[in-house]
């Protein structure tokens, strides 16, 4: 049921119209979902103006039943749609969004037109982590991570979807800008150069060539000034020299309608052109009635035209952030470069016995017990409750000091006088303690005070912040930037979504300023990097293992190039959370690795295999494990024979979204090295009913036990998800996996030279 408090839906293609719209959407490969059923009419009139057409327009209202998910399930596997543009305003079910949109944004754009950019997310909140983590920065977060391109206008929301149809994704953001007049090149560069792209800088062989073939008074540079009497052959040459430099990740191309010009024959040369090479090419004809010909000429050629160079740049923008969004999608993660083992029973009692002391907020010095049982750095600390504990600690920890305030009641400490820094001997310690007290007593009179924090003094070049908010949509959000005292000053953070690996923790690294800094910059030394990427992935692994968690504040974060270290942090937990085994993982929107898969397994020959969940790190191995494969091993799983598997189809196989795929493989070790001795996999449908099943074991460890025990475990772990029925395809000279099935209660239909295989699992609801 789509709505209620709808508009209904149209289907060009067939002609229905089963709205309250007066009139038909013209035919097209863009399928629309809009929230809103009065701008879906506005949407309407405006594109049949405008000649853009829709494989479906449909307008979804209150989403009693069908929900965005939904659609873009349907929309994925639709062959008449080629993109999927919605106009959104709230969002319900945000993990079966990110599940639906991280499937299909790979092969097919999804562009959002978010409204509404405040919300609860921007409310007052206790930690700088809560003021700088708003639920607009999160849904940016979110759509980056699903691969969704955001917009901020309805021109912008089908510009974009028009342009990914018709030109290739550029592969950079550096721009060449051909242009017959220099206002509106200079107009373009400064719209570029605003959005963070940047101007191609043009090679010596292509200045050479310009400087060949156009007026000797061009602009020597980029953007490429032809100058206002160029004709059609200055145009198709500077676009050809331009498309044929490695600098150059795009073009756009700028007319504006001359008394010399010939708009229409200018056009037909740049889509000669453009039909030689694979580089993204724009354009933006400026003027009305004596450009329409030359628009037409380069529409019909899949060349998109902009009425200013503005929107076209904008476009360029939006189609840069796709590409980059999809890198994160298809980027294949480095090992972890550490053992990770993180003390979760220590830390789990620590939150129960501050949650059973009627508390929400952690001392300092317990934020800093949990943030060092997942080994996160913390400099030597301890808690005094009196003056001569103080002393005591202080002289075991060595001076430099800093003392701080203990209270649960208090987190700006500062505020209260509640920090001392730069204690250098004993006078100096007691003579803190007695003035932090007191000083804190006085500000705060109902505060509970459970002493004074002492810890060595320790300084860092650089100051960063790692925060955790719980969002009320997206659930934990990971903040992350520059820190200190001036963090809501500047601003400069960006936020991310567990679960992370490294090469998601890199991309919100480089997302901030500071980045620059904190990789060395102008002959200073930058930070170690690498412990920071592996910090960020330990710290999304602490607030995954605990919905508890409501909002983290580490700031500031020291670090240089000797290391990192915690100075100051605070935790703040929330005590209506009911945390059960069952779904431990529901406070998240993507589901992280699922651990509880682990066993071990004991192949005939005594062998020893781990069957573990495939992880995104895992590509390299199972590449090899390919290399394995004998061509009836290959026919049996795939039907042909596969001569290399290439680096998209091994991203296919080890980056799945483990709520909709599971695979799990068997990991074996000889000589030292550890081998992908095989691997089972089930697909469900995105209803999680049924789920096709596929299995392959590599030669040397065949006639082992592991397609019997794949199997078996794989079946026992659908029966647990609640998936009804399995189902396969099977050669028919499969004789083994045929047997396989039959002894397990499998239903198979012989279809040409294979079974379709069946078992159900669960009985329907």
């Amino acid at each position: 049921m789509i709505g209620p408090n709808c508009l209904g839906f149209i289907k060009p293609s067939i002609h229905l119209n089963a709205s309250f719209a007066n009139k038909m959407a013209l035919p097209g490969k863009i399928a629309l979902i809009s929230q809103s059923g009065a701008l879906c009419t506005a949407i309407l009139d405006w594109s049949v103006d405008q000649k853009v057409g829709f494989s479906h327009f449909v307008s979804i209202g209150s989403m009693i039943d069908v929900s965005f998910h939904d659609l873009i399930d349907y929309f994925g596997t639709d062959p008449l749609t080629t993109s999927i543009v919605i106009y959104m305003e709230s969002l319900i079910d945000a993990r079966s969004f990110m599940s639906a949109a991280r499937a299909f944004a790979r092969n097919k754009p999804i562009i959002v037109l978010k409204a509404g950019k405040s919300s609860e997310g921007a409310q007052a909140a206790m930690s700088h982590t809560g003021s700088l983590a708003g639920n607009d920065f999160v849904f940016d977060a979110a759509f980056k991570r699903a691969g969704v391109i955001r917009v901020n206008t309805i021109d912008e929301l089908f510009h974009i979807a028009l342009s990914l149809s018709m030109q290739e994704k550029p592969s950079g953001n550096r721009l060449a800008i051909i242009t017959n007049a220099g206002g509106p090149g200079v107009i373009a560069t400064d719209t570029l150069i605003a959005r963070g792209g940047k101007l191609a800088k043009l090679s010596d062989e292509t200045i050479a060539g310009l400087n060949k073939h156009l007026s000797p008074n061009w602009s020597k540079g980029n953007p490429v000034d032809i100058l206002g009497d160029a004709g059609p052959e200055q145009y198709e040459k500077a676009v050809e020299l331009c498309a044929n430099d490695k600098n150059v990740d795009a073009i756009l191309v700028i007319l504006t309608p001359q008394s010399m010009t010939d708009p229409t024959r200018v056009a037909e040369k740049v889509a000669s052109v453009s039909k030689k090479y694979r580089k993204t090419l724009l354009a933006s004809w400026m003027g009305a009635d004596d450009i329409e010909g030359g628009q037409q000429v380069l529409e019909s050629n899949k060349i998109p035209v902009y009425q200013t160079p503005e929107d076209a740049v904008k476009c360029f923008m939006h189609m840069y952030d796709y590409s980059r969004n999809l890198e994160i999608l298809h980027e294949t993660p480095s090992q972890i470069p550490h053992e990770f083992k993180p003390k979760k029973a220590k830390s789990k009692k620590l939150i129960e016995e501050v949650l059973a002391d009627n508390r929400t907020v952690m001392t300092e010095f317990e934020a800093k017990q949990l943030l060092n049982y997942y080994g996160i750095p913390v400099i030597k600390n301890g808690l005094a409750k009196t003056k001569e504990e103080a002393i005591k600690l202080a002289e075991e920890i060595g001076y430099p000091l800093v003392m701080k305030i203990a209270s649960p009641d208090i987190l700006h400490k500062t505020d209260v006088g509640g920090v001392i820094l730069n204690i250098l001997n004993k006078e100096e310690a007691q003579k803190a303690f007695t003035k932090i007290m007191k000083s804190s007593r006085e500000k705060v009179p109902k505060a509970d005070i459970r002493g004074v924090f002492v810890e060595q003094m320790i300084k860092r070049k650089y100051e960063l912040i790692i925060g955790c908010k719980k969002d009320p949509i997206f659930g934990p959000t990971i903040v992350f930037g520059m820190g200190g005292v001036a963090v809501e000053v500047f601003k400069d953070t960006t936020v991310g979504l567990p679960p992370l690996n490294m090469a998601l923790a890199m991309r919100i690294i480089e997302d901030t300023k500071i980045y620059k800094l904190i990789k060395g910059y102008r002959g200073m030394p930058g930070a170690d990097i690498t412990s920071i990427q592996f910090l960020l992935y330990k710290f999304a692994y602490l607030i995954m293992d605990f919905p508890q968690i409501a909002e983290i504040d580490i700031n500031p974060f020291g670090v240089d190039e000797r290391g990192g270290v915690v100075l100051d942090a605070k935790v703040i937990l929330d005590d209506s959370i009911e945390v059960t085994e069952k779904y431990p993982n529901k406070h998240l929107v993507i589901s992280p690795y699922p651990s509880e898969y682990i066993t071990k397994f004991t192949m005939k020959n005594g062998g020893k295999a781990l069957l573990r969940p495939i992880k995104p790190e895992d590509e390299l191995m199972e590449k090899e494990m390919f290399s394995n494969f004998s061509e009836r091993t290959q026919r049996y799983r795939f039907f042909q024979l596969i001569k290399e598997i290439s680096h998209e189809q091994l991203i296919r196989y080890t980056q799945i979204d483990y709520d909709r795929e599971l695979a799990i493989i068997a990991e074996v070790t000889e000589n030292g090295k550890k081998m992908m001795a095989g691997v089972v996999r089930l697909i469900a449908d995105q209803y999680n009913e049924t789920a096709e099943f596929a299995i392959v074991i590599a030669d040397p460890w065949q006639n082992q036990g592991l397609g019997n025990k794949f199997t078996d475990y794989i079946c026992e772990i659908a029966k647990v998800r609640g998936i009804q029925k399995i189902y396969a395809n099977i050669l028919a000279i499969n004789h083994i996996m045929l047997h396989m099935f039959r002894t397990r209660g499998f239903s198979l239909t012989k279809i040409e030279d294979s079974f379709y295989a069946e078992l159900i699992i669960n009985e329907p609801k």
